[in-house]
């Protein structure tokens, strides 16, 4: 199959989101119902490092969605739904952003408020100073998750349930997250967690012991690997996918890999592979099969191009005591992002799951 070239100027995408203060809702480029508001992590160092005047605060991005006719902010009406108390708040993944209105429209439907958050240097967070998406401690997105909390609950006032989501490496980090902080989420739904380096334990232990030693030296040393682009393909609109994608945001070819960026999600790797203890219901997605290959093909439309299916169902199984594994046929490495058939079986089966452990929502057919 050929390579579709795209189009690298989509009208409407702004190269970098504008700062607002925390708790100003910003209307976001996704579109009717869809707000931003920034929180703030203190003055970036790499703004100083980078020679960088004026405010430049480290930031990350919490996105709220409420429908346009929201019902629930007129409780007198006779039509009027119960307010939600429950909230879900979305991890994304790496060089990645939330751009898929489908899944809040999804949550919404299920009686839910859905928030997503755009970790710092990623997404509406990245600064044109910043080196994307880098980080050398995933627990370094503590103090986003904890930020994001806060706003949440002061947004909503009475929630009493907050289901935590991630794709791939945010489901990574959410999971490191939740095992740390326990009690602090009553569920996690995790979209084809990177729970496992590719080609396994044995590979993640060769690598560590070669990036450790750049990383403790160089931690923003590049990772020489090779530039791919049939993921890409398979989600953008401007090749063989279907959504729209920002171009700075979710670029064609990944963010580069830096060492410690490296280090730290392979500590994680480790963790997870010697046990986590999650004390809250899991509820695990991943397709059904692996792909691979070195170029794009169709096969790229109906499998994950990305992580070791297999291996990621296994170490699921470490994460904590209560542990729900669904391999949906035929999916991509973002289930809600697949063909519809494999996306709404996704759908079909996180509300399977919800109506028992997730209390208090709905599950509409």
């Amino acid at each position: 199959m050929p390579t579709r070239e795209p189009d690298d100027t989509i009208p409407g995408h702004a190269d970098y989101a504008e700062t607002v203060p925390e708790g100003i809702w910003a209307p976001d480029i996704l579109g009717r119902g869809f707000a931003y508001t920034n929180l703030h992590h203190g003055r970036d160092p790499e703004a100083d490092d980078a020679g960088v005047d004026g405010d430049a605060d480290l930031v990350s991005t919490l996105l709220r969605y409420r429908p346009e006719h929201d019902f629930f902010e007129f409780p007198r009406w006779p039509f009027a739904r119960r307010r939600p108390r429950t909230a879900v708040l979305y991890l994304h993944g790496w060089s990645d952003y939330f751009y898929n209105v489908e899944v809040a429209e999804f949550w919404e439907g299920l009686g839910a408020r859905f928030y997503a958050l755009d970790l710092r240097r990623y997404g509406r967070s990245l600064r044109p100073w910043q080196t994307p998406g880098f980080t050398s401690d995933l627990a370094e997105y503590d103090d986003d998750l904890e930020s994001a909390l806060r706003v949440i609950r002061a947004d909503l006032g009475d929630v009493e349930r907050i289901i935590l989501a991630g794709h791939s490496t945010g489901g990574l980090i959410a999971s490191l997250w939740v095992d740390r902080n326990p009690s602090r989420v009553d569920a996690l739904v995790l979209n084809s967690p990177w729970l496992e380096t590719q080609g396994s334990w044995v590979v993640r232990l060769a690598a560590a012991g070669i990036v450790d030693r750049v990383a403790r030296r160089r931690p923003k040393a590049l990772v020489p690997l090779p530039d791919v682009d049939y993921y890409w393909q398979s989600l953008s609109n401007q090749a063989y996918g279907q959504w729209d994608l920002h171009p700075l945001w979710r670029p064609r070819f990944a963010f580069p890999i830096r060492a410690g960026w490296m280090a730290a999600v392979l500590e994680g790797h480790a963790r997870v592979a010697a046990g986590l203890d999650i004390r809250v219901p899991v509820l695990v997605l991943t397709s059904d099969h692996t792909v691979i290959t070195t170029r794009f093909t169709p096969e790229h439309l109906e499998g994950d191009a990305v992580i070791e299916v297999d291996v990621t169902r296994q170490r699921a199984l470490r994460l904590g005591l209560e542990v729900t594994v669904v391999a949906v046929p035929d999916a991509t490495h973002d289930l809600f992002a697949s063909k519809p058939v494999p996306r709404a079986a996704a759908y079909a089966a996180i509300r399977r799951w919800a109506t028992g452990y997730a209390s208090g929502l709905s599950a509409p057919d």
